[in-house]
């Protein structure tokens, strides 16, 4: 299996062998993870896109139709992933961004009771979204500077923000 072309792995792949698909990984992983890194500039993402890449590969392996090499569909299909979580990083912002800007309105600094409101409700958060909040809303992180910080991943640290910021708006009588 070790000499089979790409087109061979693909077929056995295709008919379920899951060692064909894992000696493609082997041979193209670090093709894709290299172009990500490039691209992107960070090595954890870039390592997150790629496995979210080669996943995207399994799943549409019969979708490939050998109109160009395997490297370069991979390579494609890297590139939408890693636009798709740029238009995720920016929306991301863009929701922080109407969170900041409400927040005066709810919980300014001449307002005691909602401080107070703010803090208990913050203190109720899981520790873990706690911190996610505390880094990305509070104190202005990016989710991906977050995630290296607390050394999770992307998606979590995004999913403890999205729900921590939900939790805080109700705790303090808004819609969310």
């Amino acid at each position: 299996m070790m000499d089979a072309s790409d087109a061979e792995l693909v077929e056995a792949a295709r008919r379920g062998e899951k060692l064909a698909f894992a000696r493609l990984m082997q041979l193209h992983q670090q093709a894709v993870r290299g172009f990500l890194r490039r691209s992107c500039g960070d090595f954890a993402e870039a390592d997150d896109l790629a496995q979210e890449t080669f996943l995207s590969a399994w799943e549409r392996l019969a979708q490939f139709r050998g109109e160009s090499s395997l490297r370069s569909w991979l390579c494609g299909i890297a590139w939408h992933k890693l636009l798709a979580s740029r238009r995720s990083v920016m929306r991301s912002r863009a929701r922080d961004h109407a969170y900041f800007e409400e927040m005066p309105q709810t919980a300014s600094a001449g307002d005691p009771a909602m401080n107070v409101a703010l803090t208990n409700a913050m203190a109720e958060l899981p520790l873990d979204q706690r911190a996610c909040v505390a880094l990305c809303l509070a104190a202005g992180y990016s989710h991906s500077e977050a995630a290296q910080t607390l050394e999770m991943p992307l998606g979590t640290v995004k999913s403890h923000v999205n729900r921590g910021r939900e939790r805080l708006l109700a705790a303090l009588g808004e819609s969310p």
